[in-house]
């Protein structure tokens, strides 16, 4: 029996599982990351901190499994976009902690660039191009924006504030890691006693950042050239069956069973490629929507990069030797945010209970909720825009609050289910999630009637971490083609939409646009 370890760093855990030939979990391990808010708007992870318990996840999942270190064939990593960190690797001096994806620091400069006069020339030039040439890379140019949860401003913030490390970019001694690089350099050179290691990322994790351009396959020189980002600051990108990935050093870990140890790095993905695999969407016009503290759904558009006008984004899907399959993206930031906020005021005491809570009323007696704490994303797109119920009565109970809490939920997913067929002018059959929030059956059956599409719910809702194991397996040979992995898909349960329901839905989400209207521009 051949065992794969598959560890995944998210937002607000890191997990390692081990898994055997037939992706059957034989022990896990799980941690909390401690989020740090230092200022308002601002999210941090402490680096070393992070490291500790990835250390100590993947030595525990190991021991849960009962199984020794040299009988695990291949170890596959999955890791949150869109959080990174710059430092000195060689002598390990950090010059900030762990930005996250979520992090607002850079909130006014995104403003001041977005009204600003180089951003609107750039994107009139774009758009000339693309009147010329009908390329769609010229044309995703022509609507660029920049936005908080990329990486570009972010770093531009940082670099413009924090002397240390402005003063160790012009000697050369910075470099900038994203999560997945940081924990691969980490891994492979035994927490820097081996410090030449290559500085390489996976094409998944740049493919998101902004300083990515898709239609090229490398770092943009727009970047580099409007911003200033050096692309020596900047990792490598490699595929994602890089082979130069090495092998778990030894001296990462404690215990004598861990010495002479040789487990390769068999692939390094973004969590939502590695839901993306989790979800075996291996096919064109494939999605998946994950549920998690944010919602992110992504359909597969295959060998063509599809440029967006209504913010969608076009990414990297996977990439194996020159194959490179893509897709669009879009984003509500705020899902289990909003489950999470709920139960801080008190409105349930168990997010699992706001299900049966929410069918225990026939509706929301008019009441809406608009889910904006970190604004509206695509097709909105208004980052200013507030949150809030609007529509409340002497009648309103507190069951009403909830039901509109999770509808407001679903009518973000179907804006971005009918923006993605927009853009991509193909037709959304299935859609199939994951995430802590899919797990509740009143948002996925309303998500069915809303859209009137099939809802597919798996029986295990740990995509990203199957997602890693698959990616891995298949990257070590243990399977030969991907359609060999979907005999490990088990159904939970499969939502059909009701078509009395969805001509309701659809009325109570035009209302549900209304309300957004009194709450864009707030900020």
């Amino acid at each position: 029996m051949q065992y794969i370890a598959a560890l995944d760093v998210g937002t607000t855990t890191v997990r390692c599982f081990i898994l055997n030939e037939n992706c059957e979990i034989k022990g896990s391990s799980k941690r909390l990351v401690e989020l740090l808010n230092p200022e308002p708007g601002y999210f941090e992870i402490e680096p070393e901190a992070l490291w500790r318990k990835i250390i100590a996840v993947i030595e525990d999942a190991v021991k849960a499994a009962q199984i020794r270190p040299d009988q695990i064939s291949c170890f596959g990593i999955s890791s949150q976009r869109c959080t990174f960190l710059t430092w000195n690797h060689l002598t390990q001096e950090y010059y900030h902690n762990f930005i996250t994806w979520k992090d607002l620091r850079a909130d006014s400069m995104v403003d001041e660039w977005n009204d600003g006069y180089t951003l609107k020339t750039l994107n009139g030039f774009s758009y000339a191009l693309y009147l010329l040439t009908r390329s769609n890379r010229f044309l995703a140019g022509s609507v660029l924006k920049m936005m908080n949860g990329q990486v570009t401003l972010r770093l531009l913030h940082e670099i413009q504030r924090n002397h240390r490390l402005k003063e160790a970019i012009k000697l050369k001694k910075a470099r900038m890691e994203l999560l997945d690089s940081w924990i691969l350099y980490k891994l492979r050179s035994g927490n820097g006693k081996e410090p030449n290691v290559e500085h390489i990322s996976d094409v998944t994790s740049c493919t998101a950042t902004g300083l990515f351009d898709p239609f090229i396959l490398n770092w943009s020189p727009i970047m580099n050239l409007i911003f200033g980002i050096q692309p020596i600051l900047l990792p490598k990108i490699v595929n994602n069956i890089c082979e130069n990935l090495g092998f778990l050093h030894p001296d990462c870990f404690m215990g004598l069973e861990w010495k002479n140890t040789h487990i390769p790095i068999t692939s390094s993905i973004s969590d939502q490629t590695a839901a993306i695999f989790g979800n075996q969407c291996f096919n064109k016009d494939d999605v998946k929507i994950t549920m998690g503290t944010g919602a992110f759904l992504n359909l597969i558009t295959g060998s063509c990069c599809q440029a967006s006008l209504k913010g969608m984004y076009p990414l990297v899907a996977w990439q194996f030797n020159k194959q490179t399959i893509y897709c669009v993206e879009g984003a509500a930031h705020d899902i289990g945010t909003i489950i999470a906020w709920g139960q801080q005021c008190g409105l349930y005491t168990d997010p699992t209970e706001t299900s049966s809570i929410a069918e225990s009323v026939k509706d929301s007696d008019g009441v809406f909720f608009i889910p904006a704490f970190s604004g509206l994303g695509a097709p909105l797109n208004d980052h200013k825009a507030a949150s809030g119920f609007i529509g409340i009565k002497p009648s309103t109970r507190r069951a009403h609050l909830i039901r509109a809490l999770l509808e407001s939920i679903v009518f973000r997913l179907v804006l971005l289910c009918e923006t993605a067929e927009q853009e991509t002018k193909r037709q959304i059959k299935l859609l199939r999630v994951d995430g802590g929030v899919s797990r509740n059956s009143f948002i996925c059956q309303f998500l069915a009637d809303t859209s009137g599409k099939q809802v597919e719910r798996p029986l295990c809702s740990e995509s990203s971490i199957m997602g890693a194991c698959y990616a891995a397996g298949f990257n070590y040979g243990l399977w030969k083609d991907l359609n060999e992995i979907k005999k490990f898909r088990k159904i939970d349960r499969l939502f059909k939409p009701c078509l009395q329901e969805y001509e309701v839905n659809r009325k109570l989400l035009n209302k549900w646009l209304d309300a957004v209207n009194r709450f864009k521009n707030w900020y």
